[in-house]
């Protein structure tokens, strides 16, 4: 009876540490990765540029508001906020606590599905199939009905009033050292709020430097602004896969990008040009579903340095 016994009681043994693993100890196990890019023209001097993403804060993770709060201490050129800012409609008083020391800096952010609506709980083994099926959020879903409306515009006010930029399908400019930095940004392709049509043309003549940002990167927005000659994409949405495989990496993107990009730097080729995509794995995880494996929660420093030349 106990060997017929043993193997189950092994596996459910296994699962459960797992669980409490990646719940309990890497969920909050905040990492800082430090990422260069070969994309200045020449002279420029190396810019700092801090990308948060997918903070889906929830009311009472105050080691997730310490971590990001201690993030000022790198004292970045400016700041990027590729969105999911929410995972909790009362969460929006904590976000801003979180992100007050880096709002002192010069920044720009996108918003995510999750800063519009609240999460619902859905099985997570969907994330498989409608990837098998080539479906991925409401692009080829049913729209979505019944959701939760997060009180973002309290979130866009406050950023507003800092100074960041609301890149939500425009384009706007930064000042930094004499330098002009301009940026692009789409409103969530996930849920269909871009729309590329109204920041088309690419970056601006008078730019010393442009840059391109969106929440999810869905092969039609990495696509078009690489065909418009960015040299640099910023996006998160994926949480880097989440729930990752030891030497394997990613199963899902939960998006159309393949998992091989699915975070960390890479490129995207369109129309024979070529963009350096950095995808940021994010530092939270819906509610529902608050766990990470083999795939840490992180924010990026992004260090843009002049582009290599060919001789």
């Amino acid at each position: 009876m106990r060997a017929r016994y043993g193997v189950p009681l092994g596996i459910t043994a296994a699962a459960a540490a797992g669980l409490a693993y990646s719940a309990g100890f890497e969920a909050r196990s905040f990492r800082l990765r430090r990422v260069t890019i070969p994309v200045l023209p020449r002279g420029m001097r190396p810019l700092r540029v801090l990308q948060v993403s997918d903070i889906h804060m929830v009311s009472g993770q105050r080691k997730k508001r310490a971590w990001l709060q201690s993030l000022a201490g790198l004292r970045p050129d400016f700041v990027i906020n590729t969105g999911d800012n929410l995972s909790d409609p009362e969460g929006v008083p904590e976000v801003l606590d979180a992100l007050g020391p880096l709002m002192e800096f010069p920044g720009a952010y996108v918003f995510g599905s999750n800063d519009y609506y609240g999460p619902r709980l859905r099985n997570p083994g969907r994330y498989l199939i409608e990837k098998l099926q080539g479906r991925h959020g409401l692009n080829g879903n049913e729209p979505v009905t019944g959701a939760v409306h997060n009180p973002w515009e309290p979130m866009r006010d406050a950023f507003d009033e800092a100074g960041w930029l609301n890149l939500t399908n425009t384009r706007g400019t930064l000042k930094i050292d004499g330098h002009t930095i301009g940026l692009t940004g789409l409103d969530d392709p996930h849920i269909k709020r871009d729309r590329y049509a109204r920041v088309a043309g690419g970056p601006a003549a008078s730019d010393d430097f442009s840059l391109a940002v969106v929440h999810a990167p869905y092969l039609r927005t990495l696509d078009a602004f690489t065909s418009d000659g960015y040299p640099l994409i910023l996006a998160g949405h994926t949480h880097g896969g989440q729930l990752c495989i030891p030497f394997y990496g990613a199963l899902v993107t939960n998006c159309d990008l393949d998992t091989d990009r699915v975070k960390g730097l890479s490129t995207h080729t369109e129309d024979g040009r070529t963009a350096y995509l950095h995808v940021s794995a994010g530092c939270g995880t819906n509610r529902y579903t608050p766990v990470r494996f083999a795939c840490p929660p992180e924010a990026t420093l992004l260090t843009l340095t002049e582009r290599e030349t060919h001789t």
